[in-house]
């Protein structure tokens, strides 16, 4: 078996989310199907992760395993492109150890929220707005307790089937770029559902609702029900993962 790692990126309004669900259209649905078509034989894609219904990646990586080398990646790359929808865009495909995993691989994933501070006919589909406008720094006050703590139950889809709630965020901050509030925030891994209820809970901070040590208390109570809700999937993007060095030489 010759293992590959493929890079994508896709539009999320039209699926599900990442992961294959019954009666549902998946990311990975559409790769197999793609896949298992041009390279005759029956694929099945491994992601980085899966994200919530609606979320976008404008950066996502996966692997499949071909029984024979692949002798062209930048024709299949290109047929693939051809033959996936609008949604789902392919950048490379490369060649990677055997060992090497998508998921399990990877050293930390970054997502990005957008928020318009105005309306925007243009960016309204990808982004959240809210009112009244919140405190930017305040909230960044807040995302400093972040670093404090590792485990974020209170931040958690209930029922996962994970066997830790245990994350190290290396970054999380909120910016003021181009019209519109940003946040990003970068970790070893992510529970479910996790970064859009942290900005939800954030999100209060902002617009005075709770306090910094309020949120700090949040996080210590370790249950999701005293977070906030959370923020519409549609403004939240994957946009990085990083891993070791996985080049087959």
């Amino acid at each position: 078996m010759c293992r590959y790692f493929i890079e994508l990126a896709y539009n999320g309004r039209e699926y599900n989310g990442w992961q294959i669900q019954p009666n549902a259209p998946s990311v990975q649905e559409d790769l197999n199907r793609a896949l298992s078509l041009l390279l005759g034989q029956e694929v099945n894609v491994t992601g980085a992760g899966r994200t919530d219904t609606g979320v976008h990646a404008s950066f996502f990586v996966a692997h499949f395993d071909s029984r024979t080398p692949i002798e062209e990646v930048s024709v299949l790359t290109d047929k693939l492109n051809r033959f996936l929808n609008k949604n789902i865009a392919i950048k490379r495909i490369y060649p990677v150890k055997e060992e090497a995993h998508a998921r399990f691989s990877a050293l930390s994933r970054t997502y990005k929220y957008y928020i318009d501070k105005a309306k925007d006919p243009f960016t309204y589909p990808f982004t959240f707005r809210i009112r009244p406008l919140p405190d930017i720094d305040r909230m960044n006050e807040a995302c400093r307790i972040l670093f404090e703590y590792d485990d974020f139950t209170s931040f958690s889809k209930l029922h996962t089937d994970v066997k830790t709630n245990n994350c190290r965020i290396m970054e999380a901050h909120w910016k003021e770029e181009n019209g519109q509030l940003v946040f990003t925030i970068k970790a070893d891994r992510f529970l479910r559902n996790m970064v859009r209820a942290i900005v939800g809970t954030l999100l209060q901070v902002g617009q005075h609702k709770i306090t910094p040590e309020q949120f700090r208390r949040i996080i210590e109570s370790r249950n999701r029900g005293n977070a906030g809700t959370s923020v519409p999937g549609n403004a939240l993007f994957l946009c990085g993962i990083e891993y070791p060095d996985l080049l087959k030489r």
